[in-house]
């Protein structure tokens, strides 16, 4: 029976579960969308909207407990800077998670963690031109071949 036990151990030792919660909480709030295995998202997400709340409270001791779990500086005045403020009239619910299938080789169910309010912005492609963007062959061209 598992009475009283919260969380998953998702297969690891606690310290390297501890670490792997703290890189990807720094990833989501680098990137503010990650993607990742639903078990993982669903571990995560409760840490990462305790994070955002330091971030709402905007103290010097909250600045320094972020520290304590995001090692990186420019990301947690990030988080201080832009990130809380966005958040500053919402009571919770500071992420989402979107099942995307299943994973070709081991069948894990997948997600996307991400903020909410970070809509999804597809990347310019840089290469080649479509094919309706192909400049055509002159008559003349044509004709001499």
């Amino acid at each position: 029976m598992r009475h009283r036990v919260a969380g998953k151990k998702l297969g690891r030792k606690t310290a390297h579960r501890l670490m792997m919660f703290r890189n990807m909480v720094t990833s989501l709030l680098d990137s503010e969308r990650i993607q990742t295995t639903v078990d993982r998202a669903k571990a995560v997400r409760p840490i990462a909207e305790k994070i955002i709340t330091l971030g709402k409270r905007d103290t010097f001791h909250a600045r320094r407990q972020a520290l304590a779990f995001v090692k990186d500086p420019a990301i947690v005045s990030k988080l201080f800077s832009t990130i809380a403020p966005r958040f500053a009239q919402r009571p919770g619910g500071y992420t989402r998670i979107i099942k995307l299938g299943f994973r070709p080789g081991d069948g894990a169910q997948k997600a996307i963690i991400e903020l909410v309010g970070s809509e999804y912005k597809p990347k310019e492609r840089k290469g080649k031109a479509k094919k309706s963007e192909k400049v055509p062959v002159a008559e003349s061209e044509k004709s001499e071949k």
